[in-house]
Parts: C-alpha cells; sequence; structure tokens
C-alpha cells in the first residue's frame, strides 16, 4: 500500500491505530461465527497489508476424490482477507473519529464486487490469503488478494471492491 494513502501518523496516532486494529481482529476473529468455523487465525494485520491462515479439514474439501479445497472456502478466504484490508484502510483515514463513529463505518464495511480467479487446485494442509491495498477512497476499497497452500503454491487471485463509507 502506498504511504500516500494514508495520512502521516505520529506516535500518539499510531499507539491509536494499532489499538484500532487490535479491536478490527478481535471482531473479525471472535465476533463472526463463521470465521471461527473455518479456522481462520490472523498472521498480520497493518497498513502494509493483511494476512489470514486456516488448516485443511474434511468440512472444507470439496473434490472428496482427490482432497482438494472448496471453491467456496477460496472465495471466502479471499473475501475475508480483503474485507479486513479494506476496513484497516478505512480506520486509517478516520482516527479522530468518536468510537460511536468508528463502530457505525465498521458496520457499514462490505464487499461489492469480488472476482476470483482459480489458478491451481487447492491442494495442501494448510492454507494462507494476504491482502494489499489498491486504492482507498472515502467510501470504496478496492483491494488484491492471493490464497497459497502451506509449499507457497499460488492457489487463487482476488480483486475485491469494499464499500468503506
Amino acid at each position: 500500500m502506498s504511504k500516500s494513502e494514508l495520512p502521516e501518523l505520529s506516535s500518539h496516532d499510531d499507539d491509536k491505530y494499532q489499538q484500532l486494529l487490535r479491536r478490527l481482529a478481535d471482531i473479525f476473529h471472535r465476533q463472526i461465527p463463521f470465521h471461527g468455523l473455518i479456522g481462520f487465525e490472523f498472521d498480520e494485520l497493518s497498513p502494509d497489508g493483511c494476512r489470514i491462515s486456516f488448516n485443511k479439514k474434511p468440512e472444507l474439501i470439496g473434490n472428496f476424490m482427490q482432497g482438494i479445497l472448496h471453491g467456496g472456502v477460496t472465495a471466502t478466504a479471499l473475501d475475508v482477507v480483503g474485507g479486513t484490508m479494506a476496513a484497516t484502510a478505512m480506520l486509517g483515514k478516520n482516527l479522530n473519529a468518536s468510537d460511536e463513529e468508528i463502530a457505525r463505518k465498521l458496520s457499514k464495511v462490505g464487499t461489492i464486487d469480488l472476482r476470483v480467479d482459480y489458478v491451481r487446485p487447492g491442494k495442501g494442509e494448510a492454507f494462507y490469503a494476504k491482502a494489499r491495498l489498491l486504492r482507498s477512497g472515502n467510501k470504496v476499497a478496492v483491494v488484491r488478494m492471493e490464497l497459497h497452500s502451506d509449499d507457497d503454491t499460488l492457489v487463487a487471485l482476488g480483486t475485491g471492491t469494499y464499500m468503506t463509507g
């Protein structure tokens, strides 16, 4: 992400931003049951990128003959990491907002469009998805995402457009 897309942060602002990022991770991890059902864990959450990981389990298999990850799980992982990245950018632009205003803005973050390109079958015992911000405006963010297997094989690419304002 280009540093010019977010305001310069003083140490006080940076502390608040880190606190907001921890709050965001908690919301996405603990308060959205579907994320727990799949087993998403946050590995990174910063203005520069977001990364989640999860392990393969029988409930996530789409092709039982080959043990390949279901395409819907792939799309979900890309959407979650992309939406989190979009929310991260929104938080960075609203450091002086009240808690109520931040909660209101977070409640409006949602997917407008999601494109998924399935590059290879989802084979592996674990997977990770990462995202980087392409553009963030006052109301919309565009994010690029990738899903990799545990041996770093690229499984899918995604581009997401998210409402953020």
